[in-house]
């Protein structure tokens, strides 16, 4: 049976924006500020801040601590004196001047004209407001609701309840979440009985108990699930 959504529900990184090449460029930039090169630290880096961010979603940690605590990680792995905060806030700032975007993500949102746009990002609000706003969407979203302004990040109900009072939606069966995520994206849509687009780009196995409505492996094929075919 044909589906009519009037809302979707994008999460940001590594769906809309690239957010492996601006990951990349913005630690290069940072570590070339402190007199660093970049590729010594990146994949420790990266196998750190991995975990936290698996730790935030199963809510061990909040999004103030993951913060605090990958650079102060990495750090004490390779015996650096810095200040951990002052080299987090610069990175941050870095990382909101890289828009790069997903392919076919500006097509996308050309196609999508007559239906209504919101955000749901596990982020923080500087790096998003700042990419958005360099990126041709910045007139695109209803709603920008990011983790960090609303205390609580996606799998948690209570994002998506933040969501559907501050959209004004009454009917889940409207609604459809696309993401990357099984993890947050797609579990969090699904334990909350709304419709999930999985956007796997990569062909990855889902060995998870994430199940989503419908999988996509280039942003163009969500008109086609939205057209009804």
């Amino acid at each position: 049976m044909k589906k009519h959504y009037d809302v979707l529900l994008f999460d940001l990184d590594d769906t809309i924006f690239d957010f492996q090449t601006a990951e990349k460029a913005a630690f290069t930039q940072v570590f070339k500020e402190y007199g660093l090169r970049a590729p010594d630290y990146l994949h420790d880096y990266q196998s750190v801040s991995n975990g936290l961010w698996q730790q935030l979603e199963q809510q061990q940690i909040s999004l103030t601590q993951l913060r605090n605590e990958r650079f102060n990680q990495l750090f004490k792995m390779h015996k650096l004196s810095l200040d951990a905060q002052q080299f987090n806030d610069t990175y941050l700032r870095f990382l909101g001047e890289q828009p790069f975007l997903i392919e076919g993500a500006v097509a996308l949102f050309e196609e999508l004209q007559d239906i209504r746009i919101a955000a749901v990002s596990n982020g923080f609000e500087r790096v998003q407001q700042a990419r958005i706003a360099l990126s041709p969407f910045a007139n695109k979203f209803e709603e920008l609701i990011i983790s960090e302004t609303v205390g609580h990040q996606k799998p948690s109900r209570a994002i998506f309840d933040y969501a559907f009072n501050t959209l004004q939606i009454n009917n889940k069966d409207t609604v459809l979440m696309i993401g990357d995520s099984l993890t947050s994206d797609i579990k969090g849509g699904q334990h909350y009985g709304i419709d999930t687009c999985w956007f796997n780009p990569n062909y990855k196995a889902n060995h998870s108990e994430a199940a989503p409505t419908y999988e996509i492996h280039h942003l163009s094929e969500l008109i086609t699930i939205l057209n009804g075919f």
